[in-house]
């Protein structure tokens, strides 16, 4: 696979299998206001889901749109990193994975507005905008639910402790990043990682958190399709009506 559709579609996989997730909470919102915000959250990534992947679809020149590009593929053709496929499970949980990969979201779209490929840096300076709120809600929260009660702090400790191993993936670079890098598409994994741990230690140490050790073991696998059995899960749900009455539209 061409090194640049390959990584506009872990691009927009991220938004996409993250988006999924958040809808799947319409309703179930700690506050009706927390409630609101997750759906916002879930149809900003949605955008850009539809951005990278319609360009994707462009330099793949198969005729293949975001759709069919989302609708169409299974799991391991999905170039997502793992972090964005672990389970919901409690509000800090949630919180807690939208906040890692928020920071790293965020550092990587700032770097993306500098690409080299002018599409590239188009969709980057639409995005950021969002991701900067993004950024600035699940930093707060985790604040708010870390320097909270003592069950609150010790839920977003667990839930931080159990998803530390995936936030490392974004920063292990392969051929397909390097590529990137080399052509000035992307900015390098050193200065994002510097970037992503010095905003994770200024909140988490405001939050009353321990951060684990940045030089954990950490799990890899999702940017080359090798993907945990909950993304199967996932797909099975979002996929279904395309999957059932193909080309079937409102």
């Amino acid at each position: 696979m061409d090194a640049k559709l390959d990584y506009l579609l872990r691009q927009g996989d991220n938004a996409l299998i993250l988006s999924q997730q958040l809808c799947q909470l319409c309703g179930k919102g700690p506050a009706l206001e927390e409630d609101m915000a997750l759906s916002n959250v879930a149809l900003d990534l949605l955008g850009q889901t539809r951005m990278w992947l319609s360009y994707a679809g462009e330099c793949e020149g198969r005729g293949r749109d975001e759709d069919r590009l989302a609708f169409d593929r299974d799991a391991q053709d999905y170039r997502n990193c793992l972090l964005v496929e672990q389970p919901n499970g409690s509000y800090a949980d949630t919180m807690m994975r939208q906040f890692l990969f928020d920071t790293w979201h965020y550092f990587l779209m700032d770097g993306l507005t500098r690409s080299s490929d002018p599409r590239i840096a188009e969709i980057a300076q639409k995005s950021i905008k969002e991701v900067t709120y993004h950024l600035r809600r699940s930093g707060d929260l985790v604040v708010r639910l870390g320097d909270g009660t003592d069950i609150s702090h010790a839920k977003m400790q667990t839930a931080l402790d159990e998803l530390w191993m995936y936030s490392g993936e974004m920063f292990i670079y392969d051929a397909v990043d390097d590529a990137m890098v080399e052509q000035g598409v992307a900015p390098g994994a050193d200065s994002l990682r510097k970037h992503f741990l010095d905003h994770l230690a200024d909140v988490l140490n405001e939050a009353t958190l321990n951060m684990p050790s940045p030089d954990a073991w950490m799990q890899r696998g999702g940017k080359q399709g090798r993907h945990t059995e909950r993304l199967g899960y996932i797909l099975a749900e979002m996929q279904f009506l395309q999957r059932a009455y193909p080309g079937a539209q409102w």
